[in-house]
């Protein structure tokens, strides 16, 4: 330091920035030139310009596929955000007071661990669990109580209606113990004087949720949203794993993450996929920026 801050905070950045250029921002710029060529993998890339862009406008499966986030991009964050709120707060200020403290309902160390548990399971065993809780015969978790009930088996990936659902399902599973614990640790950081002080004037559970836990944990529900949706852009381990010939049946769980790979690993179309590619990036970094803009709000100091 002696000598300058700049050398020494330059030596300390040079290794991870030169990382970040070359797994990062390198693989970026090549996926935008691919873009702009017919490259099928084995021969020499021609240079096509737009035309892969141009292309998009009249895939069918790229639309399908975007109208699909768009569901995944309401239903996922909306749904997740709603259970995990409601379980940290149970967690964390649903029990009792005591010594001035809010306390969470009984056991809540425990539920801590149990909801968070998917998060150390691996996407595809996560994907392949339940493949068996939605198997549509007497094996099927599901559907082997209702048909010891007298129902008939749901096809909950067969059927067009149900098959997106479904898929949403696991992913609301597999993210809420991670948001409860963002969410918990929000709260714990919320001082117990302002519960207590709501309580004197007579709020209730309901009103200290509404009026003091969500507006104190607003920053916290932004990041969540964000990261949220950027899953929603992604969707591929879920989708390719468990759907029915990867997006079925006929496209109705299909992403633009399914549709990169089919186009590039199966038809060899390098070229058209990388332009999925780069039009999945605008469309997260977008999704991002509004989301960000939209829910700004003044910090509130507590």
């Amino acid at each position: 330091m002696r000598h300058g801050k700049y050398p020494f905070v330059i030596g300390f950045l040079f290794v991870p920035v030169t990382l970040y250029v070359v797994f990062v921002i390198a693989p970026y710029a090549q996926a935008f030139q691919i873009s702009m060529t017919n490259w099928r993998g084995l021969s020499a890339p021609q240079w096509v310009g737009f035309d892969n862009f141009r292309r998009l406008f009249d895939d069918d499966n790229f639309w399908k596929a975007v109208q699909h986030h768009g569901v995944l991009l309401l239903a996922l964050p909306l749904i997740t955000i709603a259970i995990a709120l409601f379980f940290s707060f149970l967690l964390n200020v649903g029990g009792k007071s005591s010594g001035g403290q809010r306390q969470g309902v009984w056991g809540s160390k425990f539920y801590r661990v149990v909801f968070f548990f998917p998060q150390v399971l691996a996407v595809a065993i996560i994907a392949v669990l339940f493949q068996m809780v939605y198997r549509p015969n007497e094996s099927g978790l599901i559907n082997g109580v209702l048909m010891k009930l007298g129902f008939d088996p749901v096809l909950f990936l067969v059927r067009p209606n149900l098959a997106l659902w479904s898929i949403i399902g696991v992913l609301v599973w597999q993210a809420v113990g991670f948001y409860v614990v963002l969410f918990s640790a929000g709260m714990a950081s919320i001082p117990g004087e302002i519960y207590e002080a709501a309580e004197v004037d007579g709020a209730n559970r309901v009103t200290l949720f509404f009026r003091v836990t969500l507006p104190l944990l607003w920053d916290t529900l932004q990041v969540a949203w964000v990261y949220l949706g950027i899953a929603a852009f992604d969707a591929f381990a879920i989708v390719s794993v468990l759907s029915v010939d990867g997006g079925g049946p006929d496209g109705a769980t299909t992403v633009l993450a399914m549709e990169i790979y089919r186009n590039a690993f199966v038809y060899s179309k390098y070229g058209y996929a990388s332009a999925m590619g780069v039009a999945l990036f605008f469309l997260t970094l977008t999704f991002a920026a509004l989301t960000l803009r939209l829910t700004k709000r003044e910090s509130v100091e507590y």
